[in-house]
């Protein structure tokens, strides 16, 4: 490919609209072009690395036996209602673009597809037989982001692969799910990106287990603990700790203390000599479910600690049975409305009285009382007295008649012991996540009626996998990984071209013809090269080359008289002055090793 012909199109400066790094220079490169927010076009550099991107993944699934297919991204309402999904998905903050036909009927744009994936097969694999079956499609799919932003990493449209595997028993979907861990490490290890593998929470997918691979960067989205041994690392919204031994309140006789305007932690401690680990800690939380229900929670935990608000929505589902739509705190604006009643803020007890509950009909009338792992052992402690301005202090539980949920609803933090060695600690760092595994059981099987007949002629719900990779949001988690001041540095596997060929002096017929017998011999070596044969000054030709992160540059210029050329390595920023036969024969020796 010939510069003059690439329609490309790059800008100096950095665009209003483009927060992080990447972002910019996928926008200063011309690689993408916005349409408007969360939606863009993808230019031709761009999709060049897509269609590599998109290769590696079709190659190493293929070898995993995965069956690709292409599946209708207008979905029918019915279907998700039938999983459950339908208005978690439209309703409220739902991410789902959704319609109606001429005829009234209901569909929405897929941001998944689960629902159709598993539709399909109930109605095509009928035995023990035939399974198991993987099948992967790599298609645009649609999300209604209510903040798109940062470019191609929170679009509203955007190009994935997902695949799903459909199983006859659990053991053999723990084997495709191992499968399929390998296969995703091995696609991000041949795009030539550093990544991790941790363990996440299922979210709207659902699931008994899921994995997250995720790009490290300092601009991402999620935080990831992991250990210093490197053996376990987890999401935040997942991750598991040792809490450290608090400070033991002493055991004495139970009492009520004075605590005026001391609302917070810091200032009960501040005023009475306390430790936070000393004190109970209660939180009124409000989760609304797809029944329509709003259910009033009280969480206890301990006071240097802090609930992980999505472990607190898994447990609250499963105790449900419900899919919990939103859960946040109870506010003064919850009083005014008439929901709850007079609740004392900054001095709750977890025997909060179930009276203050209004006879609303869209209120449960009763507390979901959940205590953390965290205070169940404490034998002495501090904590609201459930009257403004007063605390309980040498309370133990026996003495607060309610009956808690005990689970673990912490969030594990920098610092804390590992789970599966104490002598190891959980470190930070930052990630994008660009690809996610899970089991997903029989979650969907069930709810839309899917089934098999087993060896013994009895029909079983199939059991199911699902495994995601965000085409093109990995295609620019490796500009975030790949860069410096002057551009992106593409890996060489997912670069839009291997080898920029720079001529210095266009109006030179020595450098001009040394260039394009270099060009040719890469194309006839099946080297992707593009060659610059424009007529601009060398130092913008060199900017622009820098700028798109070609991984190799091979420069044209004074001295093509004598047969030599200069070439550069993108990444090492190392230059060599070669001739040809030495440049060509340096190439074909990095893109075959």
């Amino acid at each position: 490919m010939r510069v003059s012909r690439l329609m490309l199109n790059t800008l100096r400066d950095v665009p209003a609209e483009a927060d992080i790094i990447s972002h910019q220079l996928l926008v200063r490169g011309g690689f993408i072009k916005r349409l408007t927010g969360g939606i863009y076009a993808y230019m031709p550099l761009l999709w060049k690395v897509l269609k590599k991107i998109t290769l590696i993944v079709e190659e190493e699934l293929s070898t995993k036996g995965c069956l690709q297919t292409l599946l209708p991204q207008l979905q029918p309402s019915d279907i998700w209602e039938k999983s459950g999904r339908w208005k978690s998905y439209t309703e409220g903050e739902g991410i789902m673009f959704s319609l109606k036909d001429r005829q009234g009927k209901e569909l929405g744009l897929g941001p998944t597809h689960e629902e159709v994936i598993t539709h399909i097969i109930s109605q095509t694999i009928h035995s023990y037989k035939q399974l198991p079956i993987n099948i992967f499609q790599i298609q645009t799919k649609f999300r209604d982001e209510i903040r798109p932003r940062f470019g191609l990493m929170r679009s509203r449209e955007f190009i994935m692969k997902d695949a799903y595997s459909f199983h006859a028993n659990e053991n053999d979907l723990q084997s495709t799910y191992s499968e399929m861990r390998n296969a995703y490490q091995n696609i991000f290890s041949k795009c030539g990106l550093d990544f991790v593998c941790v363990e996440a929470d299922s979210g709207a997918i659902g699931g008994a287990a899921s994995q997250e691979f995720m790009v490290t960067a300092e601009s991402g989205e999620d935080l990831i603990l992991i250990s210093s041994d490197g053996k376990y690392g987890a999401n935040q919204e997942k991750a598991v700790s040792i809490i450290e031994e608090g400070e033991l309140l002493e055991i004495d006789e139970p009492s009520i203390i004075k605590t005026p305007n001391q609302k917070t932690i810091d200032e009960l401690c501040n005023h009475n000599n306390f430790h936070p680990s000393q004190i109970v800690k209660v939180i009124a939380y409000l989760a609304t479910c797809d029944n329509n229900k709003k259910y009033p929670i009280l969480v206890s935990i301990r006071g240097d600690q802090e609930v992980n608000d999505i472990k607190l929505s898994n447990e609250i589902s499963f105790k449900l049975k419900q899919n919990v739509l939103e859960i946040r705190k109870i506010s003064y604006e919850d009083i005014e409305n008439q929901g709850i009643n007079n609740i004392p803020f900054g001095f709750i007890g977890p025997d909060l009285s179930d009276d203050l509950i209004t006879k609303s009909k869209e209120w449960e009338k009763k507390f979901i009382r959940i205590a953390d792992n965290s205070v169940k052992d404490l034998k002495s402690f501090i904590c609201g007295s459930n009257n403004k301005d007063e605390h309980k202090i040498f309370y133990n539980w026996s003495l607060i008649n309610t009956e808690h949920l005990i689970c673990d609803i912490r969030k594990a933090q920098l610092g804390d012991r590992c789970i599966h060695d104490k002598t190891q600690k959980l470190k930070e760092c930052r990630g994008i996540e660009i690809g996610h595994i899970f089991q997903l059981g029989t979650k969907y099987s069930k709810s839309l009626n899917a089934t098999f007949t087993n060896d013994k002629g009895i029909e079983e719900n199939f059991w199911m996998g699902c495994y995601g990779i965000g085409i093109s949001r990995l295609a620019q988690a490796a500009v975030e990984q790949n860069h410096d001041d002057l551009g992106i540095i593409w890996p060489v596997s997912i670069a839009p071209f291997e080898v920029i060929i720079v001529i210095a002096n266009i109006k030179n017929v020595e450098q001009t013809c040394l260039a394009e017998e270099i060009y040719q011999k890469l194309l006839e070596n099946r080297v992707d090269a593009l060659l610059d044969d424009r007529d601009e000054r060398a130092g913008i030709k060199f900017k622009d080359a820098d700028l798109i992160g070609i991984p190799w540059r091979i420069v044209v210029g004074r001295e093509a008289s004598s047969g030599l050329v200069e070439l550069h390595n993108r990444k090492a920023k190392v230059t060599e002055s070669l001739n040809v036969g030495s440049v060509l024969k340096k190439l074909s020796e990095e893109f075959n090793t």
